[in-house]
């Protein structure tokens, strides 16, 4: 039997990066899946690689009216959910900066998105798993959310260990209603988001991977995907890292 037979997800973010391999991870491993971006393009192409398993979503987490239907529409097709996976985030690399000198509009743009999008997906997915007797929760963390380890992107770190604490407090609220929250570090991985990254910037961050290379998206969603699966039925409020040995060092 595969990893998620017979299982039933929504996954966030899933129009391009880690988002868009854990759900094709996810199909592979005998789910169905909800493929969701505020991409609309970009969802129906995850969606038409996996085929008849998928569901293309549109939604922008930061809306709740959206979301909420998102999750309702899944449901709908899918009879219920058992998996809810949150990957969309955002990091506004050029225009981040340290306090002094961070713009309030980059800071709500960075938490909207990275926090309460989080907060939303797991609020409604929630929901759609306590009315089916339970499930699991991933969503993706950051090493900026750990340690202060990308000094000049204070919105994305702090929107990160945002995600960080709301992956433990959601462990401990639902841990008794056969729901299982975990949490996700990639560290340097190949992804659109990490586009901007110079050869020489590219450089500086292998040398601080013991592993001297970078990630690849389906590598994290290896671990995404075993977390929720009944393999890690035993695994709740941890935050698991697939980053090379970033954060051992």
């Amino acid at each position: 039997m595969t990893l998620l037979e017979g299982r039933r997800a929504i996954i966030t973010g899933a129009g391009s990066g880690i988002g868009r391999w854990t759900a094709t991870v996810a199909a592979r491993e005998g789910a169905r899946v909800g493929v969701l971006d505020v991409d609309r393009e970009g969802a129906e192409a995850t969606a038409e690689s996996i085929g008849a398993a998928a569901l293309a979503l549109t939604a922008d987490v930061r809306d709740e009216s959206q979301m909420e239907a998102a999750v309702a529409a899944a449901e709908a097709a899918f009879g219920g959910l058992d998996c809810v996976i949150g990957c969309a985030g955002i990091e506004l690399a050029t225009q981040d900066d340290r306090a002094d000198r961070l713009s309030i509009e980059v800071w709500r743009q960075t938490l909207d998105v990275n926090l309460t999008g989080m907060f939303l997906t797991a609020k409604h997915g929630i929901r759609a798993l306590l009315a089916g007797g339970g499930g699991s929760v991933v969503l993706v963390c950051s090493p900026t959310g750990q340690y202060g380890c990308a000094p000049g992107e204070d919105a994305y770190s702090a929107s990160k260990a945002g995600v960080y604490g709301l992956v433990r407090v959601l462990a401990a609220d639902y841990g008794g209603e056969n729901i299982r929250v975990n949490g996700v570090v990639p560290g340097y991985t190949r992804t659109p988001m990490n586009a901007h990254v110079t050869p020489e910037e590219h450089e500086a961050i292998l040398s601080t991977v013991p592993m001297r290379r970078i990630g690849e998206p389906e590598e994290v969603a290896e671990v995404i995907v075993f977390l929720a699966s009944e393999r890690a039925s035993y695994a709740t409020g941890a935050v698991w890292a697939a980053d090379g040995g970033l954060t051992a060092i």
